[in-house]
């Protein structure tokens, strides 16, 4: 446990005026509001509620102010405000196959029911900076308003892999044997072997770019699998809660989602005949790198359960679970910023008396070789010195 040095207390205190200065900028330039944040930066404020655990978009961008825009410290922020909220209920499992759809696109088949819905997406964009935007503020012309889908489109869209499965081409996923509550990684530590639903609740709050590197990985040889994007939702679900009081669910809000089937080749084994196999990912917001990065990674981490090699990175349950949290990782790094002075002086001391029991131990000079040294020493001592030369300039 670390204590403040004496003496600093009036330091950190400045530093604390600080941090609240360079956060500010130029007192000249309006100050952001949290709207602005929230409605302006989505794609920053998905990311903080994702890793956050907490589906709240004004503290996810007062976290990011609060942060300077520093993500994974607004992660912080927002995880440990998350564990002063008290919990009063656990609502029912959401049902994607029934949100409103704001995209929708497949990789598998070209023509799927319902169509392929772009939606906002950066992937046909030229990556070129828009200097318009320098301007304070666009042209209201220029915004075009947005799309709301329809409920009848909505139900023209059934899951891609639900038609595979319809077909018996891909793996099922049944319901375990009395349907088990999913482990609560913020109630419960994490614990080995981990089901398949702990893993996905690690990765769905995991660093993104953690998972983009290793789901990266799988791709460069790194992993034994070649997938295929089934089908990428980004839209709104229905959050309901069951009321013991009333008898059934109410719907209390709304939540925007994004969830990313890949599918992989599998050559089958004694036991399952050859089929494709699922990996899967889901997260809060609008972050489809995000939830296709945890769909490979969800289905490395399967190799060894379906009988595959699992001697890659991305295959390596513990070691994915253990270092995927920023704000772990973030925290174990960091925290070599903090004194280390009995530390240090334990580690110099032993250097110093290693060295000098090296030195001791070493075996003396030749005298035959020593005594004329000596002698030639003494010689110098009594000649006439000679005069330095000045030094030459090029």
């Amino acid at each position: 446990m670390y204590v403040a040095v004496k003496g600093g207390e009036r330091a950190i205190l400045n530093s604390y005026r600080m941090v609240d200065a360079y956060r500010r900028g130029d007192p000249a330039v309006p100050e952001l509001t949290l709207a602005q944040i929230r409605e302006q930066m989505p794609l920053a404020i998905s990311r903080v509620m994702a890793e956050g655990s907490l589906y709240d978009p004004h503290l996810a961008a007062l976290a990011l102010k609060q942060a300077a825009g520093d993500q994974i410290e607004a992660v912080f922020l927002l995880r440990a405000y998350r564990t002063t909220l008290a919990r009063f209920g656990y609502t029912l499992p959401l049902d994607t196959g029934a949100m409103r759809l704001r995209r929708r696109i497949s990789s598998t088949f070209k023509d799927v029911p319902g169509g392929q819905v772009l939606g906002p997406t950066y992937d046909y964009t030229q990556r070129l900076l828009d200097f318009s935007l320098e301007a304070d503020s666009a042209p209201q012309a220029c915004i075009a308003p947005p799309i709301t889908d329809t409920a009848e489109e909505v139900q023209t869209m059934p899951r891609v892999t639900d038609l595979l499965q319809a077909d018996g081409l891909v793996e099922a996923e049944p319901i375990p044997p009395g349907d088990p509550a999913p482990a609560d990684l913020t109630r419960e530590p994490l614990t080995f072997p981990a089901s398949r639903a702990a893993r996905l609740q690690n990765l769905a709050r995991a660093d993104e770019g953690f998972l983009l590197s290793m789901g990266y990985s799988t791709q460069r040889g790194y992993g034994n699998s070649h997938p295929f994007a089934a089908e990428i939702r980004y839209g709104t679900a229905e959050v309901e809660l069951f009321v013991e009081e009333l008898g059934f669910a109410v719907t209390i809000g709304e939540i925007e989602l994004t969830e990313c089937q890949m599918i992989n080749d599998f050559a089958g084994n004694a036991k399952e005949a050859p089929c494709f196999t699922r990996g899967y990912g889901l997260v809060f917001g609008y972050n489809e790198r995000k939830a296709m990065s945890m769909a490979l990674v969800d289905r490395a981490m399967r190799a060894a359960d379906l009988g595959e090699a699992a001697d890659n990175p991305a295959n390596d349950i513990e070691f994915m679970l253990y270092h995927s949290d920023n704000v772990e990782a973030s925290g174990f790094v960091q925290h070599l910023k903090l004194p280390h002075y009995v530390d240090f002086q334990t580690n110099l001391e032993l250097l110093r008396r290693l060295r000098a029991q090296r030195q001791a131990a070493e075996p003396a000079a030749d005298t035959r070789t020593a005594a004329p040294s000596a002698r030639a020493t003494d010689r110098d001592e009594t000649a006439p010195q000679c005069q330095p030369q000045e030094e030459s300039v090029a």
